[in-house]
């Protein structure tokens, strides 16, 4: 199988997502391809949402949520993460997406013995990205399917937590089980 592509990664997205939502659980509002009318707004678009371009979708998803969070330089270490992080950022926002990969990479680092903790800002760096790198090293051929699964529990747990926080949430806790967590392409 061969890597998948961000372009690959933004269609299966939309397919997930799907094209004009307006639910009224939802606190983002009306959405389209899974961008919010805040974000549309944010990036230029001034239209309808219901007729937001794919195009224009594909270029945020791009921007505000490949390259900004600086997922595309994880792909070059481990693609399957870089996905899921992608996912995950799509749907949470890319600093937690990050955050997640920080917090799960302390907590594998064996008390520091592997690399240094990292402090969980949100923020992908060089001091994340060499933290990465010597994972995967020191934890060979299954290190990257193992840093996956962190990625999802900790994915999964604040699912559960946002529709016990809020119930309105309770309306997409199944979706996001069933469509989220282990879901990415990879």
């Amino acid at each position: 199988m061969s890597t998948p592509t961000i372009d690959d990664l933004i269609d299966s997205l939309i397919d997930r997502e799907g094209g004009f939502v307006n639910h009224p659980a939802d606190r983002g509002g009306p959405t389209r391809y899974g961008i919010t009318e805040a974000v549309a707004r944010a990036h230029g678009y001034a239209g309808a949402m219901a007729c937001l371009p794919r195009g224009d979708a594909e270029a945020i998803y791009k921007r505000l949520y490949w390259r900004r969070p600086q997922f595309d330089e994880v792909a070059t270490r481990a693609p399957r993460i870089a996905a899921e992080l992608f996912d995950t950022g799509a749907n949470m926002g890319p600093g937690v997406a990050a955050t997640f990969l920080q917090r799960a990479l302390t907590a594998l680092n064996r008390n520091g013995s592997d690399y240094r903790d990292l402090v969980p800002d949100g923020r992908i760096g060089p001091r994340t990205l060499a933290a990465l790198e010597a994972f995967l090293a020191v934890r060979g051929a299954s290190a990257e399917t193992v840093l996956l699964r962190a990625l999802e529990a900790l994915q999964g747990e604040r699912y559960l937590r946002l529709a016990e926080k809020r119930p309105a949430n309770e309306a997409f806790l199944y979706g996001w089980l069933a469509n989220r967590v282990g879901e990415t392409l990879g």
